[in-house]
């Protein structure tokens, strides 16, 4: 009787452990051959990967103010047709508009010297549109935060008229 009982224990505790063991290799399997590409990155490199993508995104905000918005032609009783910042770019024949090599085809605007001639800004205006207005400095003769958006003509620097934006910088510029 006593065999029996010593038996039925053993047999008992082989089940146990073979199921034990059977469901041990299955999650061991389970994670051998996870597909999971993200299993090795921690929070913290993952943290900094985002820190990376926000820095090298060229639509970021560095920086935002307020300030008035005109327009202004190129043969203005003040101007000369060259620019401030880039004097042999020539604008007298109409031209309203700068092809950057990141941000592509920008409007020009003259700033005070708060801002850096390069600098990329972005603003909305109604009297234009409701799409964001991206523009380079390229220009000087205002004052303060203003921007003068350079126009084609004397009629759509006037519908511009002056206005109140708030606007932000994409990027700094290359110099004063």
């Amino acid at each position: 009787m006593k065999n029996i009982i010593l038996n039925t224990i053993r047999f008992s505790l082989l089940i146990v452990f073979v199921v034990i063991s059977s469901s041990y290799v299955h999650i061991m399997e389970n994670k051998t051959y996870s597909n999971n590409i993200n299993k090795n990155v921690n929070l913290s490199t993952m943290a900094l990967k985002v820190d990376e993508f926000k820095s090298n995104d060229i639509y970021s905000v560095k920086d935002t103010f307020t300030g008035d918005l005109t327009g202004y032609v190129y043969n203005c009783p003040l101007c000369n047709g060259h620019l401030g910042c880039l004097y042999n770019y020539n604008v007298m024949d109409g031209t309203t508009t700068y092809d950057d090599e990141v941000y592509g085809k920008v409007r020009i605007v003259a700033s005070s010297k708060n801002l850096a001639c390069g600098t990329i800004v972005r603003f909305n205006t109604d009297r234009i549109s409701n799409d964001p207005v991206y523009a380079i400095v390229l220009d000087r003769g205002v004052y303060g935060n203003a921007l003068d958006l350079l126009s084609e003509d004397l009629n759509y620097a006037l519908t511009l008229g002056r206005s109140t934006i708030t606007y932000d910088v994409l990027r700094e510029g290359w110099g004063k």
